[in-house]
């Protein structure tokens, strides 16, 4: 301490921090062996490497979360974090939620909007985000995109929510944008689920009217779907083996799958 002191009071100049700190470092120890009045008097000074070994390599952890879902919440502005708390507080009661919506989200700015959009997606809280995109709509900037549709209509067949999808896919059309083979996959996959054969079926009606060339693996999950429906399989097996001649299909033995 009074090295320190001497220091502070001294109008020399003092040494650059990184010199100082080394010297600071600098841990007196007595040599054990001599025990003599002169060689306890003067003491030498060695480095400590527990000392500073600690202070090299000691790392702190700043409390932020590690991995994917920080660098993913790093993209969203704090106004788009508060909407989505206050969205997902809301959600139980109507009136709240729509005052909500009226007073914060609606004065998002485009990106912060579109954001909680695709986070709501991520959350699975897809009615949330189907009434965000309704929001979006109504946006002076909106002009209709494919892959915001494609996005939402994928979240609400991945969480069965098939009536809002075909409405947002009827929206879509009405807009003339065709969705990708991928879309095609998830909604077919969807209805397929849930048991509804026939509106699977009238989604690949649709996508036999794409402007996009076709892709098998729409085709290789209706086949698959529709074993217990024979009928409407041979339709599409039909239209499967005129498309792709040089792909085969797997046709099972149907005492399997009690087709007899």
């Amino acid at each position: 301490m009074s090295f320190l002191r001497a220091i502070c009071r001294s109008k020399t100049p003092l040494p650059a921090p990184s010199i100082l700190l080394h010297d600071l470092l600098r841990i007196p120890t007595t040599t054990i062996e001599d025990s003599s009045p002169s060689s306890s008097s003067t003491p030498q000074f060695t480095n400590s490497p527990s000392f500073t070994s600690g202070i090299s390599f000691c790392h702190f952890h700043d409390g932020r979360p590690r991995g994917p879902l920080w660098r993913g919440k790093k993209m969203i502005g704090k106004e788009a974090l508060f909407a989505i708390s206050g969205l997902k507080r809301y959600k139980d009661e109507e009136e709240k939620l729509e005052k909500f919506i009226k007073t914060h989200v609606s004065r998002l700015l485009k990106m912060d909007m579109i954001a909680v959009l695709v986070e709501l997606e991520r959350q699975d809280e897809v009615t949330l985000a189907l009434k965000i995109f309704r929001v979006i709509q109504k946006e002076d900037w909106y002009k209709p995109d494919k892959f915001l549709y494609k996005d939402l209509i994928m979240a609400l067949a991945k969480c069965k929510k098939m009536d809002d999808a075909i409405q947002l896919w009827e929206t879509m059309r009405k807009e003339d944008l065709f969705p990708d083979s991928q879309t095609y996959t998830e909604v077919i996959r969807g209805f397929l689920r849930c048991g509804s054969p026939a509106d699977a079926m009238n989604i690949y009606e649709d996508m036999k009217q794409s402007p996009d060339p076709p892709e098998e693996l729409p085709f290789r999950i209706l086949l698959k779907g529709l074993l217990p429906h024979p009928l409407l399989r041979n339709r599409v097996k039909q239209d499967f083996e005129e498309i792709f001649p040089d792909s085969s299909s797997y046709d099972p033995p149907e005492e399997i799958f009690g087709l007899r």
